[in-house]
């Protein structure tokens, strides 16, 4: 592959998983706004932005997908925190090497 087209695909990746950041945050403040008031919704995406605390979007965000948008509890967790998909088979194989010591 040329150093052009992995250069191209690297940035196009960057604006995917940005947008996805922006579509996550906005979705968490919503959420949180709907469940809570619209004060704790800015606060919460206050914090994230200056703070880097991200665990209150990450709660609006499924919030919002659960209850907003009427997705399944189980696509709802996968779209706020989608690093589980990763997390979790890990744990298990974590678990299963230990066992056979």
């Amino acid at each position: 592959m040329g150093e052009r087209l992995e250069s191209t695909m690297g940035a196009g990746l960057a604006l995917l998983f940005f947008g996805y950041g922006l579509l996550q945050l906005g979705a968490g403040w919503a959420g949180i706004e709907d469940s809570f008031g619209w004060g704790w919704g800015v606060a919460a995406a206050l914090a994230a932005i200056f703070f880097r605390f991200t665990l209150p979007i990450v709660v609006g965000a499924f919030l919002c997908a659960k209850n907003i948008w009427h997705w399944h509890w189980l696509f709802a967790l996968l779209f706020a925190a989608p690093g589980l998909l990763f997390m979790v088979p890990a744990f298990f194989a974590s678990l299963a090497g230990s066992f056979k010591r």
